[in-house]
């Protein structure tokens, strides 16, 4: 992205102009990365099957 994008995004999210500039890059980033999807492990996915079995259709 570049930074007139940056700078854009900040004033969408109501980040004044001076306070984007005195963010550091790692600041950024945390402000704007989306958080890591969470990993479905196999209790998990246990968990759904015995919450929402498939109807059988016959």
């Amino acid at each position: 992205m570049s930074w007139a994008g940056s700078l854009r995004l900040a004033l969408s999210l109501g980040l004044p102009p001076e306070a984007f500039w005195r963010l550091s890059l790692k600041e950024w980033l945390a402000l704007t990365q989306a958080p890591a999807a969470p990993t479905l492990n196999r209790a998990g996915l246990q968990d759904l099957i015995d919450r929402y079995p498939d109807e059988e259709t016959l």
